[in-house]
């Protein structure tokens, strides 16, 4: 079964779907533009020590995001 969370929620090893990006303006045409787009697979590499930002590996690439960032996008994961 397969549950919609953000991805600040999700934990270092855990892969999943991007679902939305719920973000309009400069900020979402940026996330976009780094191909976190709805459809595509993301699994978290870690966190740093105080959380912020995440790593994640997207399209054979590491990328990190801010926890503000992250916010906006969900993401389908298995239960």
């Amino acid at each position: 079964m397969n549950k919609t969370i953000p991805l600040r929620q999700m934990q270092a090893g855990q892969s999943g779907v991007i679902a939305e990006v719920a973000s309009g303006g400069e900020l979402g045409r940026r996330i976009r533009d780094m191909g976190l787009v709805p459809g595509s697979p993301i699994l978290i590499i870690g966190r740093a020590p105080l959380k912020d930002p995440v790593a994640l590996r997207l399209k054979d690439f590491t990328l990190t995001l801010r926890n503000n960032e992250a916010d906006f996008i969900q993401v389908h994961v298995d239960e």
